[in-house]
């Protein structure tokens, strides 16, 4: 399938399944209730979905019953190794099918989908699958008559909350390493893009996950969410999402069982350009990537380009070059790379923000405004604004959307002190061809991932996660990712 027509035809052809996954079976929300989930495409509905609430997330709490009954929690973890590496190839067999799911859900590019997020998904399985067997328990110095041991232990029924922008792949990176250590799991989508994780469950129970083990409650935030935060029976909840909402689970924490919570909560992510680049064309590729891709709907979007002042206007004539080849357009077409904003409230805020940046003095350069309104879907041009100040809205909250915001700095002290002035620490990227440069700059940057002359997040294997209100509580990707999902214990025997 690699034109228009095919991927239009596949579309049609697809049948949802739209109801709850829970013990290994499809049911439908306890109450009946539905909502709709909406093609950001044509701003016209997919299908009705179950609307999950507190009686569903009780029912989903049989993964509870699973977890202390063993035949996960305490299978071998060469075995359960097994069932995460059938899951990831049946997700492979699948993977036209579930690309189009999300296309048609979240507004994003057939090609990202099919070509990125899918693929992604599948190595992120497969590598937290292959750590089942190989993380190690460790043995403490001791007397001569005593065994000290330390253990890991699967932490029991964990909640994983997840966003729209990257339903599956964001999922993988929950669900892989908490499945891979013996936890069992509840899987909340975003009310935007349930379906490709619903689908998820049945694949996983043909590959032999035991009924109870993944649970899938699609529903509404105060429903379905909060009843996760609150449930006594719940262990860890594991967010990405808003702080607004981060916030919600901190507080659901202390009212109930005081669950461990991980929270990936966004941010207003740096690139930051030295004088010293003498090839821009890669700094101009990265830096395109890095605020187009995924429409700037990504947390780790680089929204903020901080320039020396010397290169500056060179480097924007030839990103504005490069923003005019990143066509939007259908998702559902090969050629599109910038695909709609996820619903109507979403493109009114972002829109509510480029309005905003031009009644605070910032000058539009590029783009700027809503486009293709007659498809009835919500698109927003690739925007550049100019004169920014880093006290603008435009340069502190996280817009989520393809805007680019450019802020000239003098000197190396200048641009860090730009970079880190913001709530923000997720990630951030720097361009410049001194080596000692490059360790300075990186040092001083606070944020959990900082790439060099490249636009990245880095691979499966390097932590993910940021300081300051982007969240803590552990992090994804890398071994670093189990340890979250799993308790340590002492256990001291005294030998006689």
């Amino acid at each position: 399938m690699n034109k228009l027509h095919d991927f239009r035809e596949a579309a049609r052809a697809l049948q949802f399944e739209t109801r709850a996954f829970i013990d290994g079976a499809y049911v439908p929300a306890a109450s009946g209730a539905t909502f709709d989930t909406v093609n950001p495409a044509t701003g016209q509905p997919l299908a009705a979905v179950a609307a999950c609430g507190e009686e569903d997330v009780n029912r989903a709490a049989a993964a509870r019953r699973v977890f202390e009954e063993g035949s996960w929690s305490r299978m071998a973890p060469r075995a359960r190794k097994k069932v995460l590496l059938k899951l990831a190839d049946l997700i492979e067999d699948n993977l036209e099918e579930l690309a189009l799911i999300e296309t048609l859900d979240s507004g994003k590019p057939i090609s990202d989908a099919r070509a990125v997020d899918l693929p992604d998904s599948i190595e992120t399985l497969r590598w937290h699958a292959e750590a089942a067997d190989k993380l190690y328990d460790a043995m403490s110095p001791a007397p001569h008559d005593v065994v000290s041991m330390i253990v890991r232990e699967p932490i029991g029924v964990v909640g994983g909350v997840i966003p729209w922008n990257f339903p599956l792949f964001v999922a993988m990176w929950k669900l892989a390493p908490a499945l891979a250590g013996g936890n069992s799991l509840i899987l909340k989508p975003a009310e935007q893009t349930s379906l490709s994780l619903i689908r998820l469950a049945e694949l996983a129970s043909a590959a032999g996950l035991p009924d109870g083990v993944l649970n899938v409650v699609p529903g509404m935030g105060p429903e379905a969410g909060r009843a996760i935060g609150l449930h006594n029976d719940i262990d860890c909840v594991s967010f990405t999402g808003s702080g607004e909402v981060g916030r919600y689970f901190l507080e659901y924490a202390a009212r109930s069982n005081m669950k461990r919570i991980v929270l990936e909560c966004g941010g207003k992510s740096p690139a930051i350009v030295m004088d010293d680049v003498k090839d821009l064309a890669p700094v101009v590729e990265n830096v395109a990537a890095g605020i187009l891709f995924c429409q700037g709907e990504n947390c780790s979007a680089g929204s903020r380009l901080i320039v020396h002042e010397a290169i500056k206007d060179r480097l924007l004539d030839a990103l504005k070059a490069a923003f005019g080849g990143w066509t939007v357009g259908d998702p559902l077409d090969g050629g599109t790379r910038v695909g709609a904003l996820i619903e109507e409230q979403h493109m009114a805020k972002v829109l509510g923000l480029i309005d905003r940046g031009r009644a605070e003095g910032a000058r539009v350069t590029f783009g700027g405004g809503r486009t293709l309104e007659a498809t009835g879907g919500w698109f927003v041009e690739p925007t550049i604004f100019e004169d920014v100040t880093n006290d603008m809205a435009i340069a502190r909250e996280e817009i989520f959307g393809p805007v680019l915001s450019v802020i000239p700095f003098t000197d190396e002290a200048e641009a860090i002190r730009i970079a880190n002035d913001t709530n923000y620490g997720l990630a951030a990227s720097l361009y410049t061809d001194d080596l000692n440069a490059a360790h300075r700059v990186a040092k001083a940057i606070r944020a959990g991932t900082v790439s060099v002359n490249c636009y990245s997040e880095g691979d499966f294997a390097v932590p993910f996660g940021g300081y300051k209100e982007s969240g803590f509580g552990g992090k994804d990707k890398g071994l670093a990712a189990h340890d979250q999902y799993t308790e340590q214990k002492a256990i001291w025997i005294q030998l006689r």
